[in-house]
């Protein structure tokens, strides 16, 4: 793999992975708004390509839909602020990365083109994989902090234990409270 791959590639994947972590959620009109704007960009940038040939314009059109597909997503996040709509957003990177790079593989032939594509393919995999595993360390947090609060709760029920009356009473009520048990 060229040095210049590598760069392109460790720059692909810091951009996708450089999500905001909290979104404010935006109104009806706004997102309404926003897919309106994305139309009218993607039909702009798509007639742009007309002036193009042969591969070029393929290129072109393939890197237009893939910033209305990646917008859209975007968009959606933006409206929902749902964990899985921010991983969603990640995917349709990898998935539109792979297909640009997928297109510009073809100006090349033989072995280049193959070489290429895997090149490509290795890097929507990685990306992909990525987009997984934040999911997953994301669940595992929330489990894990779960576990945290449940022990937590136990030592101070313990401590309360040693109590009597109104003041055990309300050091129990005092642990549920904090550790959000009912």
């Amino acid at each position: 793999m060229n040095t210049s791959f590598k760069l392109k590639t460790s720059l692909l994947l810091t951009a996708m992975l450089a999500l905001p972590v909290a979104q404010a959620a935006m109104t009806k009109a706004e997102y309404s708004a926003g897919k309106t704007r994305i139309s009218s960009d993607y039909k702009a940038n798509k007639d742009a390509c007309k002036a193009m040939n042969a591969n070029a314009k393929d290129i072109c059109i393939e890197e237009a839909k893939a910033r209305e597909k990646v917008a859209r997503a975007e968009l959606e996040y933006g409206y929902s602020a749902k964990p899985a709509d921010q991983n969603k957003v990640m995917m349709v990177k990898a998935d539109t990365a792979y297909a640009v790079a997928k297109e510009k593989c073809d100006d090349k032939s033989g072995n280049e083109k193959s070489v290429c594509v895997k090149e490509a393919k290795a890097v929507q995999v990685k990306a992909k994989t990525d987009a997984k595993m934040g999911v997953k360390m994301g669940e595992t947090k929330m489990e894990g902090a779960q576990d945290k609060r449940d022990v937590d709760y136990n030592v101070a029920t313990q401590k309360c234990d040693a109590m009597t009356g109104d003041a055990k009473a309300a050091c129990m009520n005092a642990a549920r409270t904090r550790f959000g048990k009912t």
